[in-house]
């Protein structure tokens, strides 16, 4: 490889982001004949090549980790090269940094004094012996200046399990030209093996080298999995997933703006607190969250609003580290990336509520409710009938290992007479009279949760008119703080960035669902339980009704925003209003992103189904599951333009002045189980969705035989 020129210019800096060791000017200037060692192309030495990452006028962050296992505990000196792309000619200046063995032989460098707009390239270079190992040669690319009156052209991605899967969508982003790319999250899986989502085998497998200090979990057919928990599990996710060639090569070429979601952590994490076991333990873990923030902080690319902002594994979560922040790319975007999991409170419903427990007595369902038409009869199990009732309820919680002093207090005299019926109890049903006469509250079975220990009826597949009527009482009881999901700190410097912006697009890069995912199985053909009005998460905003109304009624004040979306598994493209299930009223508009490789929505719902016992034996709920799309699509989602929950992808974003433009790229989901990077017809099995906003409007176009159509909420068409 020929050596490079390196841009001179005074004010040109080189900070370290990893540790204290010093970036210094080394080599030699042009002509003085160059570095005193022999260059050597090896990128091997660098297993998990090179990236950059948050672009902005002046400067960029550069990325790489050495491995030499002739020297693992040994510190190594690395020079970084970095030039104009196109210049070629002359000797460079070297910056030289140090691969701290206690970061895992992580380099990452803030190049600052760069020219705005600009391609540059870059290499790092692995000294030792008198020979500079080269790693291969990266592109990236400063944000434009701010006053630049420029087109932006970006992508989005999430969620990229590894396990039996390809990153295919990436070979084919790759031919895009593109500025940069932003990954909302999931971009390690914490689980390997986790048979009821997971595939494993083969080249493309996921094994702890220390599984001693990985967390054993049982899987639901018996087989037992392993999830990260150690500092070394996570570094290995990372370096096991940016081994990938394809996951490489759009590093290589564009800078990447990245934030987490929940896997990087732990499944549908709270804080510092994990959800695999449904409430059986407390799963609050904060050392565990420590190594996961470390890993990040050490593998990914990012700039942080400090220079000397060095991660400390002795400061507890969540204030150990904080993500969230903004970027301006010329005139026309604004992107604002948050933080929705490391603030965020539990989900509204415990996976262990006692489904009889009462939460919201008469006067509290009168309170949300206006009266208690939506309740049902209740009593005092403590002093009800003499106890007897309440020893049944304990024996049946004792038996299933659930902690049976907890159920005391109001519990739903009808959830009674169904224990009774269900283990086949010689005591007496509560007759429909003394049903009449007892005062009516909401209880947690309304909601459809019905076992002791579940994601169902909490966290998933909630019956959603109750569960608002609950999301309210709990808002006014908190004071709105048990839906704050973004904190208070992060929440004010949000909005006060969004009103703040004088770009023309304000983008927010959001983890998850603003769209609400409810259906409508009131008419359908399952059994009468199930012949109801549902919500088919509370993980995402829709967990937080509330406050997810007051963001978008807050976001209403402010022109052009649009929210771009991950951790669905599914193409989504919309404009949420504040309130779920209405057509009118304050909005902004939405494209939510499907996953690169993770199993797409309408398959995870489809192994949910088989994989529970309380729903596989549930006649027609197979084609509940295989027909989601049209579900969600229409009814209850008259925000919802557009949905494809089985296919995998990636979305292209434009904006000018004019107008922005997102490209949705999508493949079918057999195409993951190939590795099809090198295939020159690998576009082919893409197919193209195009939508548009334009300016100072909140309405949604769709591309239809080369006409833009727009989405209508009222009569749910495209017109």
């Amino acid at each position: 490889m020929q050596r490079r020129s390196f841009l001179k210019l005074s004010a040109l800096t080189f900070t370290s982001l990893l540790g204290q060791a010093g970036c210094r000017e080394g080599g030699g200037d042009e002509g003085d004949g160059g570095p005193p060692y022999d260059v050597v192309e090896d990128p091997e030495k660098f297993p998990q090549s090179l990236a950059s990452g948050d672009p902005r006028p002046s400067s960029v962050v550069l990325w790489t980790r050495i491995e030499d296992p002739d020297f693992p505990d040994e510190d190594y000196e690395v020079e970084l090269e970095l030039w104009v792309d196109g210049d070629e000619a002359g000797e460079p200046t070297l910056v030289a940094v140090t691969a701290e063995a206690r970061f895992d032989h992580c380099v990452k460098v803030r190049a600052d004094g760069l020219l705005p707009g600009t391609a540059y390239r870059y290499r790092f270079l692995y000294i030792r012996d008198g020979i500079g190992y080269s790693s291969n040669v990266g592109q990236t690319r400063t944000a434009p200046e701010p006053e630049a009156d420029v087109p932006v052209r970006f992508a989005f991605v999430s969620c990229q399990d590894y396990g039996g899967r390809y990153y295919n969508a990436y070979a084919a982003m790759r031919a895009e030209e593109i500025d940069f790319f932003v990954h909302l999250g999931d971009y390690i899986y914490e689980t390997a093996g986790d048979s009821s989502f997971q595939q494993g085998g083969g080249e493309r497998s996921v094994i702890f080298d220390d599984e001693a200090g990985a967390l054993p979990l049982t899987a639901g057919d018996g087989s037992t999995f392993y999830a990260a928990r150690s500092l070394d599990n996570y570094r290995q996710l990372y370096r096991i997933f940016r081994s990938d060639p394809a996951l490489q090569a759009i590093h290589e070429r564009v800078p990447m703006i990245a934030v987490w979601d929940d896997h990087e952590f732990s499944d549908d994490c709270h804080g510092a607190t994990a959800t695999y076991h449904d409430g059986r333990e407390d799963e609050t873990d904060p050392a565990r969250r420590n190594a996961a923030d470390q890993a990040w902080f050490e593998y990914m690319p990012v700039d942080y609003p400090d220079p000397e902002f060095v991660y400390d594994p002795a400061v507890p979560p969540p204030d150990d580290i904080s993500i969230y922040r903004d970027l301006e790319f010329g005139r026309h975007l604004h992107l604002v990336m948050t933080d929705l999991r490391s603030r965020r409170p539990d989900h509204l419903v415990p996976e262990d509520a006692y489904p009889g427990a009462v939460p919201l007595d008469e006067a509290a369902l009168t309170e949300v409710a206006g009266d208690t038409a939506a309740g049902v009869p209740y009593v005092d199990i403590d002093g009800y009938a003499g106890g007897m009732y309440a020893a049944l309820l304990r024996d049946e919680a004792t038996a299933a290992g659930y902690d049976p002093q907890r159920i005391t207090g109001r519990v739903s005299a009808l959830y009674i007479n169904d224990v009774i019926a269900d283990t086949g109890s010689a005591l007496p049903p509560i007759e429909p009279a003394e049903l009449d006469a007892m005062p009516r509250g909401l209880a947690f079975h309304q909601l459809f949760k019905t076992s002791l220990y579940g994601q169902l009826g909490a966290r998933y597949l909630l019956v959603h008119p109750p569960f608002m009527l609950y999301a309210s009482w709990l808002d006014r009881q908190s004071s709105g703080a048990a839906q704050l999901l973004m904190g208070e700190a992060q929440r004010s410097w949000f909005l006060d960035t969004m009103k703040g912006s004088t770009h023309t697009w304000k983008v927010w890069g959001n983890e998850f669902c603003l769209t609400p995912l409810n259906i409508d199985l009131t008419g359908s053909f399952l059994p009468e339980t199930f012949r109801q009005q549902f919500q088919m998460t509370a993980e995402d905003w829709n967990g937080a009704p509330h406050e997810r109304a007051r963001i978008i009624d807050e976001l209403a004040a402010v022109d052009n925003v649009v929210a771009i979306t991950g951790d669905i598994h599914a193409f989504y493209a919309g404009t949420p209003f504040s309130w779920p299930g209405t057509s009118e009223g304050n909005r902004i508009v939405e494209f939510v992103g499907s996953s690169v490789s993770s199993a797409t929505y309408r398959s995870l719902l489809v192994g949910q189904v088989h994989g529970d016992p309380g729903l596989s034996s549930v006649p027609g709920i197979d084609a509940f599951a295989l027909g989601i799309r049209d579900l969600l699509q229409g009814g209850p989602n008259p925000q919802m333009g557009f949905a494809e929950p089985g296919q995998h992808g990636y979305v292209v974003v434009q904006v000018s002045g004019d107008e922005l433009v997102a490209e949705y790229h999508l493949h079918p989901e057999d195409l993951a189980f190939e590795q099809r990077y090198d295939d020159p017809d690998l576009a082919s099995h893409f197919s193209v969705e195009r939508f548009r906003v334009l300016p100072g409007s909140r309405d949604l176009y769709r591309e239809i035989e080369g006409n833009w159509a727009r989405w209508d909420p009222t009569t749910q068409q495209w017109g």
